[in-house]
């Protein structure tokens, strides 16, 4: 795989099934270099015939929802350089018909259960800002007073200013005349009364300080729930919770306090109180809710390494009041089934409800029943990434070793692929991942991944590391891995202690300890690697990572001198100026090294960055909110003063996921930029 073959990336998300089970409606999507952004439509599957068709011709396609009834589907639209649009068409197909106008674009959405209306979120402007006033750019505005520890997010920028608010927006009759332009009629005597009705405006439910999010209608339509964090504190935990109001309601001022106007119409389904840390929720059909949470403590801090288990809160139907809480109970356990699929929750007409868990570098599809039982779907090394069910028949999206994403069936316990949309990408050329365990010198077994260039060798390598911490690598297809491999090196990677899919005792190892036994894992897998794999040059070796990978690989080189040149991406490299300058910079650091100073001193690679000798790249981007670009620059800086040889390169316009993200040119040019730091530090013989 080339760098410019990232085009050949389409990605398959979001499957829909239609209520009788006949038709999946699903979204591909690819980075296109000749548009230099993202672009893709919806395609439908019929199950009867087995046929696969485009459905919609728009630039970018999404999210699509069949209605209860099955004759109409909802999307999101994404015009050339505008927000995302709420549309909806017949089923059958046709032209759709435009339901919303927001400047700042449509988020999430949901049918009424009579198909009559949708729901959905929305950002709301502070007058004056993002564009409200003709001619007025950022720079023109006023000031922004900040009274919160907690008010940007990456890849968005400032919240505070532009709430999320729920919208309700009547469907039209689709089968009704466009509306056309009025003019004016003076001087005639006629009236004009053949103008057709625009569509109504959206009507506004909510107007409070806060983020609404996810937006669900409840399965009688009288209400709408959401998610949000309206407790006291909330700016300084990560607790969250379930919130419905009337679906009728007039907008609501606040609804945070007993005596704030419209608090009578909200009531809490999913207490902050319970601890958890929201992911997803469903409202059932019996008028419960599901809930996909993590327990973050009495602190409501204590995130690391959590799994994510399923609650259901029970007792929601019939309730008015907003004291009666519903009854919250823990169906799984989080040391067994890490259930942070990311994913939503899909309930099925026996009651039980499909999610995702992260099981050793998988994503296992599994159904659990309303007392909890869990039964695996699916196996293997593969990654189920989005599921939808009816009648029936589950549709599942999904990634693996030979696919960058697929629809795939599944019925009567087998798994099916009906689609294949990387035939071009396997005729790039693919490389395999081979699977490998290795005991390092503690007794510790850490899990991975080779992927090794055709020929004997040897191979110069790449040691990668992944970001999160707790996240995992997959055997799936990797552009990052495959670049590298087309271009000669192996690429070795690996889970080490503090990575997702091995348990809550594994994500938590390095809790106050960065940069100890995460170190001694990736260090030992690669030796191990080297002796597994004899086509490799050991004495040949890089090391890069992002992220947490740039964390640990700008640590390891202060300590180990081994490798030719490193690529230090995105990096979480300063704790200390970590804490007050990332979006997540009120809770992370503190969290992961310690809130002291000598304790963030001591896992800190900016402390120990003058024993750093090897070349280093060193990759940022310029609107990265998570790990800010001080971070590098001042790692960068340092370097020079100390003799090291050190390139910073800096990409306008991008967040901190450039990688995955980031405008195609970017991450073309991206590509190229490493592929030329490594010929020139760790030539391919």
């Amino acid at each position: 795989m080339k760098p410019i073959d990232i085009s050949r990336l389409n990605s398959v998300t979001g499957p829909t099934v239609s209520p009788d089970g006949a038709t999946v409606v699903f979204a591909v999507s690819r980075p296109s270099l000749a548009a230099d952004t993202y672009t893709g439509q919806l395609w439908q599957h019929r199950v009867d015939g087995a046929i696969t068709t485009r459905l919609t011709r728009g630039q970018l396609d999404r999210a699509a929802a069949f209605s209860p009834d099955g004759s109409m589907i909802a999307f999101l639209r994404s015009a050339p350089g505008a927000a995302p649009q709420l549309q909806v068409m017949r089923a059958t197909g046709s032209e759709p018909i435009a339901l919303t106008d927001t400047p700042l674009g449509v988020g999430s959405f949901d049918w009424s259960p009579d198909g009559g209306s949708v729901v959905f979120s929305a950002r709301v402007a502070q007058a004056g800002r993002y564009g409200t006033v003709d001619g007025r750019g950022a720079g023109d505005e006023p000031a922004r007073r900040i009274l919160t520890a907690k008010f940007r997010q990456e890849e968005l920028g400032y919240t505070i200013d532009r709430r999320s608010q729920l919208f309700v927006v009547e469907i039209p009759d689709l089968d009704a005349e466009p509306a056309v332009t009025a003019v004016d009629s003076t001087g005639y005597t006629f009236t004009c009364d053949d103008a057709a009705a625009p569509p109504k405006a959206p009507r506004q439910l909510t107007t409070g300080d806060y983020d609404h999010d996810a937006p669900r209608f409840a399965a009688d339509g009288a209400t709408v729930l959401f998610a949000a964090t309206l407790h006291p504190g909330s700016d300084t935990d990560l607790r969250g919770g379930v919130y419905s109001v009337p679906s009728t309601a007039a907008p609501l001022t606040s609804a945070t306090l007993p005596e704030g106007e419209g608090a009578e119409q909200i009531r809490t389904l999913v207490a902050p109180e319970a601890n958890l840390q929201l992911r997803e929720f469903l409202p059932a059909a019996d008028g419960a809710v599901w809930a996909l949470a993590s327990d973050v403590g009495v602190s409501g801090l204590d995130f690391i390494g959590r799994g994510t288990a399923l609650y259901r809160a029970a007792g929601a139907a019939g309730e008015t009041s907003p004291s009666a809480v519903p009854v919250l109970s823990r169906l799984t356990d989080p040391a067994e089934y890490d259930l942070d699929g990311g994913a939503a929750i899909t309930e099925l007409t026996n009651g039980d409800v499909l999610v995702l868990a992260v099981d050793r570098g998988t994503q296992p599809l599994l159904q659990v029943d309303i007392d909890g039982t869990v039964t695996a779907l699916t196996d293997g090394p593969l990654e189920i990434t989005g599921h939808a069910a009816a009648a029936g028949l589950i549709a599942v999206t999904l990634t693996n070793g030979s696919t960058a994403g697929d629809l795939a069936l599944l019925e009567d316990g087998v798994l099916r692929t009906v689609t294949d949309f990387s035939a071009s990408l396997r005729a790039a050329g693919i490389a395999e991942a081979q699977e490998l365990e290795i005991t390092t010198g503690d007794g510790f077994p850490v899990h991975g991944w080779v992927l090794v260039p055709e020929g004997h060798g040897p191979h110069p390598v790449l040691l990668n590391i992944h970001g999160g911490p707790f996240a995992q690598y997959t055997g799936s297809i990797f552009d990052e891995a495959q670049v590298y491999v087309d271009a000669g090196y192996a690429v070795v990677m690996c889970n080490p202690r503090g990575a997702a899919g091995y348990g809550e005792e594994h994500g938590r190892a390095i809790r106050g300890r960065m940069g100890t036994v995460d170190a001694t894992d990736v260090l030992d897998f690669f030796e191990g690697a080297l002796e597994a794999f004899p086509q490799i040059d050991g004495h040949r070796a890089g090391i890069m990572g992002g992220s947490y990978g740039g964390y640990l690989t700008a640590w390891i080189i202060a300590h180990n001198h081994r490798f030719a040149a490193s690529i230090v991406e995105r990096g979480f490299l300063d704790p200390q100026f970590f804490v007050g300058t990332s979006d997540i910079g009120s809770w992370f650091a503190e969290e992961y090294t310690g809130p002291t100073l000598e304790q963030m001193m001591e896992q800190s690679p900016q402390a120990v960055v003058k024993s750093v000798t090897t070349p280093t790249l060193l990759i940022h981007s310029e609107n990265d909110l998570r790990c800010p670009l001080p971070q590098a620059e001042r790692y960068h800086l340092s370097l020079l003063r100390a003799g090291v040889a050190s390139e910073l390169l800096v990409f306008p316009g991008e967040g901190h996921n450039l990688s995955r993200t980031g405008r195609p040119r970017h991450r073309v040019q991206r590509f190229e930029s490493i592929l030329s730091w490594w010929a020139k530090y760790l030539p391919v013989s």
